[in-house]
């Protein structure tokens, strides 16, 4: 895949299963900050007060550079780390996965809870739509007015989304490409006559 594409997921969703009398409800979410997974993590416990276990794994960044695992009062390593295990295998980031954990009276070992975890996490996942986002660079131009033609022709051939604009005698362009065409376009409106600035 290229560097500057990542996979998600485009919305939330919600699976169930049964092992061994215990309950094992799964849940996917787009997520893109620490504040949404708390939030949803937050919901889920008030919705699910008296379930057993809200066990969960989330990876954040284009890269998944950021990442969690928790079990939440299971053995160590027996749910937190085979749900984000599922999400590196699928190659997810931006993603948060919760197994809220009804525990039905049978015990189910460490093996077993590590299948039912990885079981739940990956049913979540396959029932989620995949999609793919690139990784954005966001760019201001000013240029003079007299630079206007040159600067809308390379904008029209490098195709960089257009978030603001304003034109006076100077004139300011709020750019957002992918990484991967980020340098060209730099360096063709630099040569129109444009000063850029990074956000």
């Amino acid at each position: 895949m290229a560097e500057d594409l990542y996979k998600t997921i485009a919305a939330p969703v919600e699976v169930a299963m049964r092992e061994r009398s215990s309950k094992f409800l799964s849940y996917i979410y787009p997520v893109q900050s620490e504040e949404q997974i708390r939030e949803a993590l937050d919901a889920l416990r008030k919705r699910f007060f008296d379930a057993t276990h809200y066990c969960y794994a989330w990876r954040l960044g284009p890269h998944g550079e950021q990442y969690r695992a928790n079990d939440d009062g299971e053995p160590s390593g027996t749910a937190g780390k085979p749900i984000l295990g599922q999400l590196l295998s699928h190659e997810l980031t931006d993603c948060l996965v919760v197994v809220v954990r009804y525990f039905g009276g049978t015990k189910l070992g460490v093996p077993g809870l590590i299948a039912a975890y990885k079981e739940s996490a990956q049913q979540a996942i396959e029932a989620a739509e995949v999609i793919e986002k690139t990784v954005d660079r966001s760019i201001t131009a000013h240029f003079p007015y007299l630079s206007m033609n040159d600067v809308m022709r390379i904008i029209k051939e490098e195709q960089p989304r257009i978030s603001g604009q304003e034109f006076d005698n100077l004139c300011t362009m709020h750019l957002t490409i992918r990484e991967s065409q980020a340098e060209k376009l730099i360096e063709r409106l630099k040569k129109a006559g444009a000063s850029i600035l990074e956000e």
